[in-house]
């Protein structure tokens, strides 16, 4: 183990990611499928719908799973399922059913289980940086679609929706189960060496690790769960709807939609990577409430863009907070709550995100379709963002007073260094 390169880890990790996170490139099929099968854009949104649903439902699984058969088992068996369901929805020619069995079902099992893989991996591995070192371990994940993307939409053109599907299955899963081979834990109370956490750290971390069953026990596992929640609705809805947006709105033909998906993808990865940066300097709750204030701007506004080169950058923009969320959020779960448990604890956080990420788009697409335009979910988002603002605000650490007097001390500073009044007492 002592030979063991952790970054040749977290590489590893990013590739897994990126194949997962192929996923986000379902806009794509959005068209071809409405016209080749006459089913509605409600209908094929549902997949994605359906898919998501259960990434969020089998992500805690596969933290307490990896928590007893290790993280290389867990990933490899996630990659099978994603892969395995893509390929198998290529048999889904006017069986809308077996479309959301396979893809929605199995594959969304397959990507909640590897998600939370490479997370709870690395988080171990880089506890200096846990907020740079999570958006890495997601950020190939926000970046899967700005390869999976322009690729689908060439083959698309080229051999027609289930063939495409066939030949990117077989590629996900490849890529994946290469990926998750090499994932495996550092020791127990392994840290690098000469590194202490430094007293910014110390105040914005819990004085122990807490189990799943204590993390629920907090409100401020909810709270997250509310600040990832949320900040999710807005991303995940225009990700669900980016190819038929930008033709909508910017006016631009398909294969130039499809090529808009992919760089805006590439928004949603370096977001992840940009934003868990920022908060290992500003603190994970300043970088979400400047996330929220950004989006809230954009979305308020996003109904008079009409040219595509500022649809495509506000686009950008919304993906980049959209990633960093997931950036945070593992880091945020590791500060609050220790890294022993962060596979399960912050797997178990996409139960709750899993149902707006699920069904805001499905509404997004409702509101679409009944309307005939985007305004109403552009605003109802807006809203949204705005009124949660106060979140960010609001959250600290779960410790008691006793405990927050003592965490200068842990670090090492004399409490009068900190407080400025006298610490005899």
């Amino acid at each position: 183990m002592p030979s063991v390169n952790r970054w040749w880890i977290a590489v590893a990790g990013f590739c897994m990611q990126m194949a997962l996170g192929a996923g986000y490139a379902w806009s794509v099929f959005r068209i071809p499928l409405v016209k080749e099968y006459g089913w509605s854009i409600s209908q094929v949104s549902f997949t994605f719908s359906i898919s998501w649903l259960f990434l969020g439902l089998s992500a805690v699984v596969g933290g307490l799973w990896l928590n007893r058969s290790g993280p290389r088992v867990v990933g490899m068996v996630a990659g099978l399922l994603w892969g395995g369901g893509v390929f198998l929805s290529s048999f889904s020619a006017y069986k809308l059913w077996w479309l959301y069995l396979t893809y929605g079902v199995m594959g969304g099992t397959g990507l909640g289980m590897g998600f939370v893989v490479p997370v709870a991996v690395l988080v171990k591995w880089f506890p200096e940086r846990r907020g740079l070192i999570t958006g890495i371990a997601v950020g190939g994940f926000g970046a899967g679609a700005l390869v999976a993307a322009p690729l689908a939409g060439r083959l698309l053109q080229h051999v027609g929706p289930m063939p495409t599907l066939m030949y990117l299955g077989i590629t996900y899963a490849i890529v994946a189960v290469s990926g998750a081979f090499f994932m495996q834990n550092p020791p127990e109370g392994w840290k690098p060496a000469g590194w202490a956490p430094s007293a910014a750290q110390v105040s914005q971390r819990s004085d122990r690790d807490y189990s799943l069953g204590e993390a629920l026990r907090t409100w401020q596992w909810w709270a997250i769960c509310a600040l990832l929640s949320i900040n999710t609705i807005a991303g995940i809805s225009v990700v669900s709807q980016a190819a038929p947006l930008f033709q909508e709105l910017g006016k631009v033909n398909a294969v130039t939609a499809a090529t808009f998906v992919g760089i805006i993808s590439l928004g949603n990865g370096l977001g992840r990577i940009f934003w868990a940066w920022i908060s290992d300097l500003t603190g994970r709750k300043t970088a979400f409430f400047t996330m929220y204030l950004l989006q809230a701007i954009i979305f308020w506004n996003f109904h008079s863009i009409s040219s595509p080169i500022v649809l495509l950058v506000a686009s950008f923009v919304v993906l980049v907070c959209y990633g960093g969320a997931y950036g945070i959020t593992p880091a945020f779960a590791a500060d609050y709550f220790g890294p022993r448990h962060v596979g399960p604890i912050f797997g178990l956080m996409l139960l709750p995100w899993a149902f707006p990420a699920a069904f805001g788009p499905l509404l997004f697409a409702y509101l679409r379709q009944a309307t005939g335009g985007y305004n109403q979910g552009l605003y109802l988002i807006a809203g949204v963002l705005t009124a949660a603002m106060i979140l960010p605000v609001l959250v600290h650490p779960p410790r008691n007073r006793k405990i927050e007097q003592e965490a200068p001390v842990r670090a090492g500073l004399p409490l009068q260094a900190v407080s400025g009044t006298d610490a005899k007492a």
